[in-house]
């Protein structure tokens, strides 16, 4: 149990960061299948774009205060508009796999059935374009957007005061 804490500890940012990516990927599916079985039947990538989008910038409240929290080295600004700029990118890493398959492999109805089709949205959007994003933001945020390491303040947690010790001398 000791070697797992430590490796959990040691690469902390990361962990923070799936854990941003899993809540973010849960509300990127929810939105997107809320869309695309309601109002946008017809436009499923437009209805992944949409629920990327919203996810994006749940994930960078998420990231800037608790994944990426010590890093630092710009403006908040600077910061948000580089974040927002690299997503961007990434929505377009995730949006290209759903395409090509909708799109070049024609794996839509009615040239394949609406289970095919629904089977390879699922893979090709949000599994290998979900896939492919994060990889390039893990790189690209800790490479652009949050360059510095240690360059905010690491806040401590209070701790309970000890119920043994009075309070008058707990000081």
């Amino acid at each position: 149990m000791g070697y797992l804490r430590r490796l959990l500890v040691s690469h902390r940012e990361l962990v923070r960061f799936a854990l941003v990516g899993g809540v973010c990927f849960v509300l990127t599916m929810a939105v997107n299948y809320a869309l695309k079985f309601t109002v946008l039947t017809a436009h499923p990538v437009t209805a992944q774009g949409i629920a990327v989008l919203v996810a994006t910038i749940v994930s960078y409240v998420l990231s800037s205060e608790w994944s990426f929290r010590t890093r630092g080295g710009r403006r908040r600004h600077h910061e948000a508009a580089l974040f927002f700029l690299i997503s961007g990118i990434s929505l377009g890493l995730n949006a290209l796999p759903l395409a090509i398959s909708r799109y070049v492999f024609d794996l839509r109805v009615p040239s394949v059935t609406l289970v095919t089709q629904e089977a390879a949205d699922f893979l090709s959007g949000m599994i290998i374009g979900t896939l492919l994003g994060t990889v390039f933001r893990w790189w690209a945020l800790k490479k652009w957007v949050f360059p510095e390491a240690d360059a905010r303040p690491r806040t401590r947690r209070r701790t309970r005061p000890d119920p043994g010790i009075p309070q008058d001398r707990a000081a």
